[in-house]
């Protein structure tokens, strides 16, 4: 009887313990937070793509009314690693975006991303449901598919194709990871075919793409023809024969990378989008793209550098937010003022670079010259800061094959009374130049820095006393700008962290 009664005591204590935790407010220990719009959470077929996205993380869920920024306070409070978007595209525009990026460097006191975000959504409640689903499991890039030229060493597939955006009507491909690399030609009226074709033949985990595009189409290179969007699926437009087909679709998972194509990444507030089209009909479980026209290139292409220079090293995630505060870090040694401050997109590409020249010069009060490289990155790192979508559970592991013959360092971090000591070893065989980007895409994106993603983020790291390394550390990442490492060499950077 005793027994008994004690149980229903500690019974009734547990249950009173968990009513006080469910009622104070406390946040789990998730370190991942799901955000949805007050319409979403209206829908009860989108209610459950923002249930099954919290349930994947062990997240909590927070209601904004309109736009993101609404919550500040509530991230601030939770201070998540990673924060997902769930929205309808109709709510999707342009300046969501550019106010998410803006947003994400405001929960604590420095310039720099303090979560790495993905926008969750679709053309509806099933395309959204469906890119969680397809971002549950890890995805090793092992098919491309591509419109540039940069990736054509092919070093990082299986399997790869393009048709050429640097000499019209010349296309390539390679069959197997070791295999040549074989080159072909075809008439400017057969590009649009060829790629089709070489969509629907590599079914391809990746598709990367850098052509003259809007939020209603892509281009082929050299403008020969249209990929389009009807009733949530992808055609092509042939501008020759006037001939028009849906792409066949496998239903495989894919990522989309659109690194350096105008428009393309925004959603333009409709559910017949290329970039609600693309996850939809596509079946494309992450896509980054631009939300405005883009002339200078460093957020998307630096993203594929960070990319393609660490593979197996860093998700594609990893890779766009490691650009991102490198280049913010950049842009801050040169104009601190502006750092929040918007950028005005005007309708006229020389009225945009006027206005922006104009004033940049009154913050650095000196006129600000566009013939000169400098000033030409200063207003294109403003241009290009805020402006790439991420489509898709920002902390879904994305990574390209690791490639042997360049696997010449490696990266590990221990943390213990108080230190993170940051241990880069090198091999014999040991490229600074290729550690840096190979001068991939050189001239829109320099020589990248050493750069680490913490396995987890650190409380106020800081250089410890004594470290001439010239570094960026915030609780996510640590960049070095001098590393000069050189072949079988062994290098420390000791950092100072709360516990």
């Amino acid at each position: 009887m005793r027994r008994n009664i004690a149980y229903a005591v500690l019974c009734i204590a547990f249950s009173l313990a968990m009513y006080i935790v469910a009622t104070s407010g406390c946040r789990t220990a998730s370190d991942y937070l799901v955000i949805a719009s007050e319409s979403v959470m209206a829908d009860s077929e989108w209610v459950e793509v923002v249930n099954a996205l919290a349930d994947k993380h062990d997240a909590e869920i927070v209601t904004f009314k309109s736009i993101p920024g609404d919550v500040v306070e509530e991230i601030r409070d939770a201070y998540p690693r990673y924060v997902a978007i769930v929205d309808k595209p109709e709510n999707i525009g342009r300046d969501y975006v550019i106010d998410l990026h803006l947003m994400c460097r405001t929960i604590d006191d420095d310039i720099y991303g303090d979560f790495l975000w993905g926008i969750v959504t679709g053309r509806d409640a099933e395309a959204a449901m469906r890119m969680v689903k397809n971002s549950t499991e890890p995805l090793v890039v092992k098919d491309a598919v591509a419109t540039i030229m940069e990736l054509n060493s092919a070093k990082w597939f299986d399997n790869y194709a393009w048709v050429d955006d640097h000499t019209r009507g010349l296309w390539g491909y390679k069959r197997g990871r070791d295999s040549e690399i074989v080159t072909d030609t075809v008439e400017k009226e057969e590009v649009l075919n060829k790629f089709c074709e070489l969509y629907e033949a590599y079914d391809p985990d990746l598709i990367v793409t850098a052509a003259h595009a809007t939020q209603e189409n892509l281009e082929m290179p050299y403008s020969l023809g249209h990929i389009k969007p009807r009733d949530g699926k992808l055609y092509s437009e042939n501008i020759f024969t006037g001939e028009e087909r849906f792409l066949q679709e496998s239903g495989k998972r894919r990522v989309y990378a659109a690194v350096g194509n105008c428009l393309i990444g925004d959603m333009n507030n409709t559910p017949e989008s290329m970039a609600a089209t693309w996850i939809s009909g596509s079946n494309a479980a992450t896509m980054i793209g631009y939300v405005v026209t883009t002339w200078h290139g460093r957020s998307g292409w630096g993203a594929l550098k960070y990319w393609v220079s660490n593979p197996h090293r860093y998700t594609l995630a990893e890779a766009v937010y490691l650009n991102q505060q490198d280049f913010l870090h950049q842009q801050n040694q040169w104009y601190p003022e502006l750092y929040s401050e918007k950028y005005n997109y005007c309708d006229g590409f020389e009225e945009e670079l006027n206005t922006a020249a104009k004033r940049l010069s009154e913050v650095l009060g000196r006129e600000v010259d566009l013939n000169s490289a400098e000033d030409w990155d200063m207003v294109g790192f403003w241009h290009d800061r805020d402006v790439l979508a991420y489509y898709g559970d920002p902390k879904w592991s994305i990574m390209l094959q690791n490639v042997e013959s360049e696997h010449d360092y490696k990266v590990t971090s221990t943390i213990n009374k108080g230190k993170c000591i940051v241990t880069i070893t090198t091999g014999k065989n040991f490229s600074l130049e290729r550690m840096q980007g190979d001068k991939f895409k050189q001239e829109h994106v320099l020589d990248l820095p050493f750069s680490h993603f913490f396995e987890e983020r650190l409380s106020t790291p800081r250089l410890a006393e004594g470290q001439a390394w010239d570094a960026v550390v915030d609780e996510n990442f640590l960049l070095v700008y001098n590393p000069n490492f050189e072949p079988n060499n062994t290098y420390e950077i000791v950092l100072e962290v709360e516990e």
